[in-house]
């Protein structure tokens, strides 16, 4: 499932971050990030997105 605020990467390479879930695994409104271009805010198909981004943190340094 994909939420609000769930960093995507298109079909087209294009990557995304939704801001809104219009229909869950139908309809979102995201800004897609265009090289040279800045942001463009769109909406994109479920059908548009290739995959998900996750998260994971990694420390800096060891904990004392």
């Amino acid at each position: 499932m994909i939420k609000e605020y769930d960093k995507v990467r298109l079909k087209t390479g294009e990557i995304v971050r939704i801001v809104e879930v219009l229909e869950e695994n139908a309809a979102y409104v995201a800004e897609i990030f265009k090289k040279g271009v800045g942001i463009s805010i769109e909406q994109i198909d479920f059908k548009d997105i290739a995959s998900v981004f996750e998260e994971i943190e990694r420390p800096l340094a060891k904990a004392v």
